[in-house]
């Protein structure tokens, strides 16, 4: 028997679209891109490739250089909005842990 997940789906994700179609549905919209790493960025997902992702109006921050963690940094961003210090900034692909819109992020 299949279990029921306990909260919906979010717009845009879903197990039966593939990779692709579901960064398609991202673009133009605030995204979240966290890395196994210190670094997270945050802005307008443009365009996405098999190898990199363009971000317009983001922020590219460093948790080391804070005291908030990624998600507490999150959701400030998402409560006060993004803080840009790059107009553009291309993420390869391999760096990405993964990616969300800013809008999905809770608290």
């Amino acid at each position: 028997m299949a279990e029921t997940p306990s909260s919906p789906v979010p717009t845009g994700y879903s197990s039966d679209i593939p990779d692709g179609e579901v960064l398609a549905a991202f673009v133009g919209q605030v995204v979240v891109l966290d890395t196994q790493g210190p670094l997270i960025y945050i802005g307008t997902l443009r365009h996405a490739t098999a190898g990199t992702l363009l971000l317009l109006d983001a922020d590219v921050h460093d948790t080391n250089d804070s005291r908030a963690s990624k998600d507490l940094y999150m959701v400030e961003t998402r409560d006060l909005g993004v803080h840009a210090n790059r107009s553009a900034v291309l993420v390869m692909r391999h760096q990405i842990a993964s990616v969300s819109l800013l809008k999905d992020v809770v608290d």
